[in-house]
């Protein structure tokens, strides 16, 4: 396993549509693995292949608080959506910035889990919001295309919560 570098906004690739993955080679085994070692090291909930360079459709993610509730999805396609959320997404993909994100509150995929075996999940909340996300980088869509409200830079933000006094942010 190692760290691979996560491609920033700018990068081609991260604007490219993935190719579909036929069959669990050694090589795509390796790649998941370094997906996750580098998405844990970065301190993200997600990760798509087109951000570490590799257009494959394959996303990991972890939004457990104990990070120890990976999942790995292969050809992901959701097959529901089911009302609204609006909150800040960011990406390791644009580090330092983040902004407002209308998504679904609900959604349901199917996938191919590592075994190449199709699984069905749904999510809420954040898992929702994650889902959501990554499958957009399968398209070549980032979070900054579809984003609400201006781009802000998370070093602001964490100023103005201290000046705050009570560790809130607004929504603006």
């Amino acid at each position: 396993m190692g760290l691979r570098n996560v491609r920033e906004l700018g990068d081609e690739i991260l604007r490219k549509k993935s190719k579909p993955v036929k069959e669990m080679t050694p090589r795509l085994s390796a790649l998941i693995d370094d997906m996750f070692e580098t998405m844990y090291a970065a301190e993200g909930v997600g990760l798509a292949a087109p951000q570490v360079g590799v257009l494959k459709r394959i996303v990991v993610m972890d939004v457990s608080e104990g990070r120890d509730e990976p999942i790995v999805m292969i050809n992901p396609e959701i097959l529901e959506m089911e009302g609204e959320q609006t909150g800040p997404e960011g990406c390791l993909s644009v580090p330092g910035k983040h902004a407002e994100v209308k998504r679904a509150q609900k959604v349901k995929v199917k996938a191919l889990d590592r075994e190449m075996q199709p699984f069905e999940l749904e999510g809420e909340n954040l898992l929702a919001r994650c889902i959501q996300h990554e499958t957009d980088h399968l398209e070549g869509i980032m979070y900054v295309d579809v984003k609400t409200g201006p781009l802000l830079d998370n070093a602001e933000e964490e100023e103005y919560a201290e000046e705050d006094g009570n560790g809130e942010t607004s929504g603006e």
